[in-house]
């Protein structure tokens, strides 16, 4: 009996192993998500990608969805205190919505102006908002330009 036992416990052990790391693995799949193109200084534009991200979130549930707003161009603005729309960034930011930066957009407003860009809260940096896209939609990502 003892052998048997030391036989099955761990098989019995590995067998749920398996069966918790395949449930979580579909969960994972189960995740849906999103990332958001903001390329213009157009408020309505702005504000109309910021309402798609809550949308999303309160149709889906916060934990069903991964939502990650990437502005470059002229869209930067929406990340700096200079646009109106930016004042929700931050609590947005705290809702699990990941805004990202275009670095090439920040260089050449820097280099053209003297000053340097200032973001407001809770955004990231990428080098290359068309690539961060372009990585993300790789990634399963599905998506959105208002």
């Amino acid at each position: 009996m003892k052998h048997i036992t030391s036989i099955l416990v761990p098989r019995l052990a590995m067998i749920l192993l398996l069966v918790i790391g395949t449930h979580a693995a579909n969960a994972a799949d189960d995740v849906h998500k999103l990332v958001i193109q903001v390329s213009t200084d157009d408020l309505g534009t702005q504000n109309m990608a910021l309402n798609n991200a809550v949308n999303v979130q309160k149709a889906l549930g916060l934990d069903n969805v991964i939502i990650e707003i990437v502005a470059y161009g002229p869209g930067l603005s929406l990340l700096t205190p200079r646009s109106p729309a930016s004042k929700r960034v931050p609590s947005l930011a705290m809702q699990n919505i990941t805004f990202s930066a275009c670095g090439n957009t920040m260089d050449t407003i820097e280099h053209k102006s003297g000053n340097k860009v200032v973001l407001v809260e809770g955004v990231q940096i990428v080098q290359a908002g068309v690539v961060r896209i372009m990585e993300l939609q790789e990634q399963g990502y599905a998506y959105v330009r208002p």
